[in-house]
């Protein structure tokens, strides 16, 4: 059964530091009809939101290298672009949903499938 996503939130970006965990999401969601976008690090990921305008979630791991982390992404993005639903993973820290900015998802590490896109549904 796949989710059908709303012409918003059919565009997802995906920050994730580890090549092999961000290939996983990116195929669960391509699975499920999404678009995705990849970011390997938050600083890479902000040019992509700067230059695109149909990005409709934002899928972040919050422990990433560089100077912001996934979580201060997210904050980021909640106040620059209010549109951009949000979902955040981890599997150092487990966040609640009402700890995340703008009403966010949270998705705790290993997720499978239907976890992650249950979660971008709801966040949409």
């Amino acid at each position: 059964m796949s989710v059908h996503p709303s012409p918003l939130s059919r565009v997802v970006l995906v920050v994730e530091d580890e090549p092999l965990l961000r290939m996983v999401a990116v195929d669960f969601l391509e699975d499920e009809g999404f678009t995705v976008l990849e970011a390997a690090t938050a600083e890479e990921a902000l040019p992509i939101l700067e230059s695109r305008s149909d990005i409709g979630v934002l899928f972040t791991d919050v422990n990433m290298p560089g100077k912001i982390d996934g979580l201060t992404l997210a904050t980021h993005v909640a106040e620059r672009w209010p549109h951009i639903r949000l979902v955040v993973t981890s599997g150092r820290q487990g966040l609640t949903n009402e700890e995340l900015p703008d009403d966010g998802q949270f998705v705790e590490k290993p997720y499978r499938q239907r976890q992650l896109v249950d979660a971008i549904a709801n966040a949409a």
